[in-house]
């Protein structure tokens, strides 16, 4: 059977028009008997990384309480994204890149020697047969320009650590216009319904 885990990282709460897109998604795949995880670290956040954080993500001896509670919260996401078959994150832009909960919980789980290692040719990602789509949603338009910097980011972090098949849903122009919105919404949930598992 299927599995789907879901990333929420709106800091809008009900609000969220990405979240809301991400609940579609749910909504739908659900009724054909795929199994989903939601994890929402929008309201839920993981830990800003820091330096006494960073140290104990590197794991060894004498780590004090928090760098433990970290170090086992980095396991526990890193062992969630191996359980899945396919990662559907919710990235809206926030002043053109990602909010600042979704880079947290990239910090969790890009480690050295767990989801990638470095090598003679290169960096080598360690997760290994998984799909990602990514679901974006933005005031302005901008796919496909420069100041599109959620997608080729999310990208480029989730080949890292081996995640190459990845797809990309837009909802464009949310805050150009209700006609811009509605459209922008429409084209966003016939995207999804598009997508086979």
């Amino acid at each position: 059977m299927k599995k789907v885990l879901m990333l929420k990282s709106s800091i809008l709460g009900k609000y969220s028009q990405s979240s809301a897109l991400v609940d579609y998604a749910n909504h739908q795949w659900s009724e054909q008997g795929i199994v989903v995880t939601m994890r929402d670290i929008g309201s839920n956040p993981v830990p800003m990384l820091d330096g006494e954080i960073a140290a104990g993500l590197r794991g060894g001896d004498n780590l004090s309480e928090r760098q433990q509670a970290a170090l086992a919260l980095s396991d526990e996401l890193i062992a969630e994204i191996k359980a899945h078959d396919t990662i559907v994150i919710a990235a809206p832009m926030y002043n053109f890149s990602i909010p600042t909960t979704l880079k947290s919980w990239i910090d969790f789980i890009a480690r050295a020697g767990v989801t990638f290692t470095y090598t003679d040719t290169g960096p080598v990602g360690l997760i290994e047969g998984k799909r990602a789509i990514i679901v974006t949603t933005r005031g302005g338009a901008h796919k496909g320009g420069t100041t599109d910097h959620v997608v080729p980011y999310l990208t480029t972090v989730l080949g890292f650590i081996g995640i190459t098949q990845v797809e990309t849903v837009y909802a464009e122009a949310l805050n150009m216009g209700s006609d811009a919105a509605e459209a922008g919404i429409s084209q966003a949930k016939l995207a999804i319904d598009a997508i086979a598992l």
